[in-house]
C-alpha cells in the first residue's frame, strides 16, 4: 500500500531555504537538487523504511534518507510520511519533530 507524502511547514522552509541558497550559484542547479530532493521523497511511499533510523532520536518511526550531503528526516505512519526537515548532514540535530 502506497502512503501519502506530506511536507510539514519547517520541512517546506528548509527546502526553500536551500533552494534559495543554491540559486545565488546556479538557479539550474538548485532546480535540479530540489528535484532530486522530491524524486527521493516520492519513494518513500511505496518504500518507507528505506532509510535509517536517526541515531540522535532513536525512534524507529523517525528515520532519513540522504540526499547528496543532506539528511531528509521523515516519520513514517500508517497512512502516510510526513517529511519532517531536511539538514546539511554535517549539522547535529538539535531540534525534535513530532508528526503533523
Amino acid at each position: 500500500m502506497a502512503r501519502e507524502i506530506i511536507w510539514s511547514e519547517e520541512a517546506v522552509a528548509d527546502l526553500e531555504a536551500l533552494a534559495d541558497y543554491i540559486t545565488r550559484d546556479s538557479a539550474v542547479y538548485a532546480a535540479s537538487f530540489v528535484r532530486e530532493i522530491l524524486d527521493a521523497s516520492n519513494t518513500l511511499s511505496k518504500f518507507p523504511k528505506r532509510g535509517r533510523v536517526v541515531p540522535e532520536l532513536s525512534d524507529s518511526n523517525i528515520r532519513e534518507l540522504f540526499v547528496r550531503d543532506y539528511r531528509l528526516i521523515y516519520l513514517v505512519e500508517r497512512s502516510r510520511i510526513v517529511i519532517l526537515g531536511l539538514i546539511h548532514g554535517s549539522r547535529n540535530l538539535n531540534r525534535p519533530w513530532k508528526g503533523k
